[in-house]
């Protein structure tokens, strides 16, 4: 038995240290883009296509990917994407180019999808159904403190490489292996340490047996046209859709905005803006835990929502000072609208849950849209005008707070006193 909770404890180590490497390799686009703008002499329309790429290959791997788990299981899975993420990064740090970073970005984003779907059963049957929820809100700060590391350690590298002298056995190695002038791209070469130390590292695990229950299952064909025909699964869609498009537009153009505007350096005051965006969200889901249990999550959406747009007008408008901090803050009120979207929309649907998260995770292709919109626009009328386009995304979360009418609404204090969570109208079978 000890042996058996001991496998336990490091299955689930495991998977906490994946939810970090999905992290740092995800989170670094929003750093890396003026550097990659002003190496490759890209316009920012096409600068954008880097995210794009990455996040179409997110939002078009989800459902595969359940389905590829239920069928092979969770190890030779999460191990192949990672020898993929492995080769999509060392071909890039051997080949730095733009076409190249195209294709490499890609198949990082399909790897990262795949990890994404198939670790998370894996978390509730490693650490138990019953330390579940405490799990994955561990899960969730740890890819929080990812996002905020991987910034710092790119602006760490990417200065440590431009002195004249370098320090340290790492620096030195990469010094050997980046070209003048492509500092950045050092970054790649310790993702691939990284993603080769993975599978290393998986190999010698034995996995534990998942078994699904019904409604974690990612569901038959029938079950997605089912869902389809729903009318709520368009709006939730839209829901992801826009929110995710607004926290990577926000986290992927923000350095160039304060370079553009407030010529901010953006190897040392950019990267920091983007490692701010991420810790005050992972601090913002802490605060956001406490006003879900005070508050109906319809109504922690709006004053989320509304928070962002404030802050989203005194970035693109304030004077430098301001606008490095009004940046970062949209992260921390940002931080409540996956978890609460996610919820309402699980909430409003009576079956196929399995199937229906499938659907909702792949409208995280929104991360590969707006970046891409806010770059056309900004090549035509300027970055800020491209930005403003955030408003839109935006504005259609905060409208999900006044049509959302789920079938369970949130338990808050006022309610468990009160009895039983109270019942939405919404008719999830029309």
């Amino acid at each position: 038995m000890r042996g058996a909770r001991q496998r336990s404890r490091k299955i689930t180590g495991l998977v906490l240290a994946i939810f970090f490497v999905i992290s740092f390799l995800t989170n670094i686009l929003g750093p890396i883009i003026p550097d990659v703008i002003r190496s490759f002499g890209l316009s920012l329309t096409a600068a954008a296509l880097l995210p794009f790429s990455f996040f179409l290959a997110y939002g078009a791997m989800s459902i595969p990917a359940g389905l590829w788990v239920e069928r092979f299981s969770e190890k030779p899975v999460i191990l192949a994407a990672f020898v993929l993420s492995f080769a999509a990064a060392l071909g890039f740090a051997a080949l730095p180019a733009y076409s190249t970073a195209i294709v490499s970005l890609f198949a990082i984003g399909a790897g990262m999808a795949v990890l994404q779907v198939a670790i998370n059963p894996l978390l509730r049957v490693a650490g138990g159904e019953e330390r579940f929820a405490f799990n994955s809100a561990l899960a969730q700060l740890v890819f929080g403190l990812a996002s905020f590391l991987s910034p710092r350690v790119y602006s760490w590298l990417v200065l440590s490489l431009g002195r004249e002298e370098e320090e340290g056995a790492l620096v030195s190695l990469a010094a050997g292996l980046v070209p003048r002038g492509l500092e950045w791209v050092s970054v790649y070469w310790l993702f691939t340490l990284v993603t080769l130390a993975m599978v290393l590292i998986l190999l010698a695990f034995r996995f534990p047996r998942v078994e699904r229950k019904e409604e974690e299952r990612a569901g038959s064909w029938s079950a997605y046209g089912s869902l389809l025909r729903k009318p709520v699964t368009p709006l939730y869609f839209a829901s992801i859709f826009a929110y995710v498009g607004s926290e990577q537009g926000t986290a992927n153009w923000m350095s160039q905005f304060l370079a553009t505007y407030h010529r901010l350096d953006p190897q040392t005051a950019g990267a920091s803006a983007v490692s701010w965006f991420w810790g005050l969200m992972t601090a913002g889901c802490l605060a956001g835990l406490g006003l879900l249990k005070l508050f109906d999550s319809r109504h922690v959406l709006i004053g989320a929502s509304a928070g962002a747009l404030g802050a989203l007008t005194a970035a693109l408008f304030g004077p430098a000072a301001v606008s490095a901090i009004a940046f970062p803050l949209i992260g921390l009120f940002a931080s409540v609208m996956w978890p609460v979207l996610i919820s309402l929309g699980l909430n409003s649907v009576a079956e196929h849950h399995g199937a229906f998260a499938g659907i909702l995770c792949t409208a995280i292709v929104g991360g590969a849209v707006v970046p891409l919109v806010i770059g056309r626009i900004g090549d035509q009328l300027g970055l800020r005008a491209g930005m403003l386009f955030l408003y839109l995304t935006l504005g259609w979360v905060l409208s999900a707070g006044f049509w959302a009418k789920p079938l369970i609404s949130n338990e808050t204090v006022r309610r468990r006193r009160g009895g039983r969570g109270e019942e939405g109208t919404w008719d999830a079978t029309a």
